[in-house]
């Protein structure tokens, strides 16, 4: 396998925790962002979604998000399972998964890639070039801030997402929580259930 990848990229931080914590190292290259080469014949080829990350499976078939990568490499790596131990915790990840990426993430990079000179024309990441609506940048802080409450809500009497051990909807709302600073965002003061699962996550990601 062989993984193309750009560490500094949000998505390619999720994939890169997931991997940290289950000891997996691959075959990698840095793809540049800053310099578009994602949009570059040659990397066009590998992955026609350009886009980071992408994980070429030994056989040639390309995952091409995130979620594919990790339900696939956790089938390789059981051990130390990060989408769940049961189907029960199984769907929660999953559905946590959707709802931070969704409900928060999405909301980030609208706020972020429409508002952005560095954006101009790529609102949207792919191949298709896409003009920033100034619009969605209020659209998506109004999303982001109606976001906190519920999952202040979650976290108010649980020390992981789901279960009793950190799982793939950690890794996926720890991300956020560093994306947000990208556009001058933070955990809300008033949510301190969540300030305490970012400590205490944040201590555990480090080991």
């Amino acid at each position: 396998m062989k993984l193309y990848t750009y560490d500094a990229a949000p998505n390619a931080q999720r994939l890169a925790l997931f991997m940290k914590l289950k000891g997996i190292e691959l075959d990698t290259r840095q793809v540049d962002l800053g310099t578009a080469e994602q949009l570059g014949e040659e990397y066009r080829a590998i992955n026609p979604y350009c886009s980071v990350p992408a994980l070429v499976l030994d056989d040639g078939t390309v995952l091409s998000e995130v979620i594919a990568q990790c339900h696939y490499l956790e089938s390789l790596y059981p051990d130390k399972p990060l989408l769940g131990s049961n189907a029960l915790e199984q769907a929660l990840v999953s559905e946590w998964d959707h709802r931070i990426f969704v409900g928060a993430t999405m909301a980030v990079a609208d706020m972020l890639r429409n508002r952005s000179k560095a954006f101009e024309n790529r609102a949207l990441p792919g191949p298709v070039d896409i003009p920033q609506v100034a619009e969605l940048v209020e659209r998506g802080r109004l999303r982001l801030h109606g976001f906190w409450p519920g999952l202040e809500a979650h976290l108010s009497d649980r020390n992981y997402m789901v279960g009793d051990s950190l799982t793939f909807a950690d890794i996926d709302l720890y991300c956020l929580c560093g994306f947000i600073a990208w556009v001058k965002e933070r955990i809300p003061e008033d949510c301190p259930g969540i300030q305490a699962w970012f400590e205490r996550v944040s201590e555990e990601l480090k080991g």
